[in-house]
Formats: C-alpha cells, sequence, structure tokens
C-alpha cells in the first residue's frame, strides 16, 4: 500500500475516533462518587476526553417497600442500566460488582475491574451506645442489614442479637440507627463507607470469618463486546489480582446458581410488577453463600460457605487454587469468547490464569455441593417463601431521591 494510502487511512480513523463518552450509572451518592473516581483515572489517562455523568433509576431504587431478597429481579439494580448501554445511550456502566450477576445480556461485558477496597463487612453502632463489638451488645438488640447472608452468618455467631431489614441509602439508614433508634447497630459495606470518606462511622470491621458476597468491595464497568475503542479505553484500569479473584468468585456463584435452579425452578408470582424468586438471584447480597479469596503470588486462598436463613445450618469449606502462567494475556486472543470468564472481557489478563480461577470457582462450588448446600438452599427458598406472607401486594410509589438504595451496603 502507497505511504500516501496508508497516511489517508490513518486520518480518516483519527476522524472517527471518539473523544467524549457518556457514563452511566445509578443515581445515588454512593454510585456518583464511584462513577467519579473511574472517571478521574481515565481523565488522568486522557486529557483531552469529556466525560458525560448519565443517572438512571433501577428497579432496587424504586422498589423500597419490599426486603431484597424477595424482589425477583436477578439484574435488580442493573437492568435499566444494561438497556442504556445496548441502546447506545451510553458507552458504559460503573457498577458496584457484586450486583452483576455471573452472565450478562448478549452483547454485553465486564471491560475493567478496579484494584479492590476492603472487601470485609463493618459494624456502624448507634453513637450512644458504649458497646464496643456485637458481643458486648446485650440480648434482642436489633441489627439492621438486607443481606441474608450477613444476617445468616452473624445468628450463628451472635445468637443474643435479633436482625431485622433494613432499606435506604446510606443517610437514610443512618437516620434511622441514629435519630430513630430502630437499630441498636447496622452492617454495611466497609468499601463503601471507605469511599465516601466516611471512616468515623466504623466502630469495627468484621473479622475474615465472615465471609463476603462474591465481588464484594470491587468495580466492574460495563462496556458492549463490540465497541472495541472504549474497550481499549478502558483497559488501562483492570487490575489482574482482583479480576483473577472475582473472576473464580463468580464461576463459584454462577455454579452454585445454576446447580440450585436445576433442583428448584418455580417462580411465585405476586403481582405483574414483582415476581418472588426469593432464591436464587444472583447480584447483591439477597443469596445466604458467602466467600473469600485472597492472591498470593500464583496460588488463591478460598474460604467459602452457604447458610440457612436462620443459621442453624452451614457448609463450609476452603481450598487453594494454584494459577499457572502461560505469558500470554486474552488481549492477544480475540477468539476467547467472555462467557468463558463469568462475562468479564477476555483482555489483558493471563489466559491460564483465568482458566485456573474459573475452574477453581467451580471446584469450590462442587465442594460445598458435595457437603449438602443445594440441600440447605432449597430449604432456605422455602422458608423465605412462608416468612414472605405472599399475597397481592401493591406496586410501591417511586421513592424521593434520597431513598435512592446503594446495595453496596445491602
Amino acid at each position: 500500500m502507497e505511504p500516501e494510502t496508508v497516511a489517508k487511512l490513518e486520518n480518516m480513523s483519527a476522524l472517527t475516533k471518539r473523544t467524549k463518552f457518556r457514563v452511566g450509572t445509578r443515581k445515588s451518592q454512593l454510585a456518583m462518587v464511584q462513577t467519579k473516581q473511574v472517571i478521574a483515572l481515565l481523565q488522568d489517562l486522557h486529557p483531552d476526553f469529556s466525560f458525560e455523568i448519565i443517572g438512571i433509576n433501577t428497579i432496587g431504587d424504586d422498589v423500597l417497600a419490599t426486603a431484597l431478597a424477595k424482589i425477583g429481579e436477578k439484574s435488580l439494580f442493573t437492568k435499566e442500566l444494561e438497556i442504556a448501554l445496548q441502546e447506545g445511550i451510553v458507552d458504559f456502566v460503573v457498577h458496584s460488582l457484586k450486583d452483576l450477576p455471573s452472565t450478562l445480556p448478549p452483547g454485553l461485558t465486564i471491560a475493567a475491574i478496579l484494584q479492590r477496597e476492603n472487601a470485609q463487612d463493618a459494624v456502624v453502632m448507634r453513637p450512644d451506645l458504649s458497646a464496643k463489638s456485637l458481643n458486648d451488645l446485650p440480648a434482642e438488640s436489633v441489627i439492621g442489614t438486607s443481606s441474608l447472608r450477613r444476617a445468616a452468618q452473624l445468628k450463628r455467631l451472635y445468637p443474643h442479637l435479633r436482625f431485622k431489614d433494613v432499606r435506604g441509602n446510606l443517610n437514610s439508614r443512618l437516620r434511622k440507627l441514629d435519630e430513630d433508634r430502630e437499630y441498636d447497630a447496622l452492617i454495611l459495606a466497609t468499601a463503601g463507607l471507605l469511599r465516601l470518606g466516611w471512616h468515623n462511622r466504623i466502630s469495627i470491621i468484621l473479622p475474615t470469618n465472615c465471609l463476603h458476597a462474591v465481588g464484594q468491595g470491587a468495580l466492574g464497568v460495563e462496556g458492549r463486546e463490540n465497541d472495541q475503542q472504549t474497550l481499549d479505553l478502558l483497559r488501562p484500569l483492570i487490575d489482574p489480582p482482583t479480576m483473577k479473584c472475582c473472576v473464580l468468585e463468580r464461576a463459584f456463584l454462577k455454579y452454585l446458581s445454576e446447580s440450585f435452579r436445576a433442583a428448584d425452578t418455580t417462580p411465585i408470582f405476586f403481582d405483574a410488577h414483582v415476581c418472588l424468586q426469593v432464591l436464587f438471584k444472583e447480584g447483591g447480597c439477597s443469596v445466604p453463600c458467602a466467600i473469600s479469596t485472597e492472591l498470593d503470588c500464583d496460588q488463591i486462598a478460598v474460604q467459602s460457605g452457604v447458610y440457612s436463613l436462620d443459621g442453624s445450618q452451614a457448609v463450609e469449606d476452603e481450598m487453594t487454587v494454584f494459577l499457572t502462567s502461560s505469558g500470554t494475556s486474552l488481549s492477544d486472543s480475540s477468539k476467547e469468547s467472555g462467557s468463558e470468564w463469568v462475562s468479564v472481557h477476555p483482555q489483558s489478563v493471563d489466559v491460564n490464569a483465568l482458566r485456573a480461577a474459573v475452574q477453581g470457582g467451580i471446584q469450590m462450588g462442587k465442594m460445598l455441593e458435595r457437603l449438602g448446600a443445594k440441600e440447605i438452599l432449597i430449604e432456605a427458598r422455602r422458608q423465605a417463601k412462608i416468612a414472605s406472607n405472599i399475597s397481592a401486594t401493591p406496586r410501591p410509589n417511586k421513592p424521593s431521591e434520597d431513598d435512592v438504595t446503594d446495595t453496596l451496603f445491602a
């Protein structure tokens, strides 16, 4: 090809390159803070680019009168954002990674997983109490959480406490704690508190034997598989150690989810708006299973568990997953399918290491399944159905902006 032709094609390519990007996010304070953090990183890399934030309400933001575990929408805090992404209204979306199911809609992918913040949960005590830990609280003290996972684990460790559902954004939850005194303490995600700069509200960070949700503490940026320019834009944000751990966690959740659905798939409808699937709903904390991963050199230490809703039953196990390195990143292997990596886009991470992470997650799920995880989940679903008092329920009114929920605090 003549040099003049090459130069002409390069100029044409430059003309079609975008420098303006629209970024989708939920409208909550935490979601906005997280999105601005991602944009700041991109702005440092591309000072001449501009980024417009598009705030979007999701089903989870609009349905506040119902406990998270009773809302049957699988993509509770992501569906409307993904529709905007599919329709080209936004170019990419910033999520709390734990909100994203292991299987995304066709054509969408997790383009980047950023370095993880502290993945543990935190206790926020009511300011007027002198208790320094959950053990110090008197019997029948009320602990607020909307997470089945957290409640199930903590009921085993602190049987003298009572756990009550709490909804709303962080400000409204803290108001219920501090002013309304509906609760003696709240259990919230440490990562969200730290990102908002509210370190002073953390009374204690729960120990690592209280396992966290899949993907907790990490941010995931979702894009379109066929939008190569945006994928290239987001690639430098990828943190390989976090991605390897989160791919393993997502493979673990996907295996248990599929195993559970094969045993019990019947949904229950109580009105035209909400399907009470109860369990198994991926994303957020609406599943009573938990995990912890820690990467050290070429191996990941994994702990995981599945719990009954009342905390009386549990199966827990641990293993070490060895990651092998091929020296080839997935950006060099464009034919790899994102579905193989639980909807994480195959770029910038070693091929064999990711495969080992996926297989490790599946193996961890199989280990719990052999110990009786499926039976516990089926029983948990039955208990949830009974407790829910299923009846015709009107669709809740749209909440004020102050009531928009952050699942990172679920």
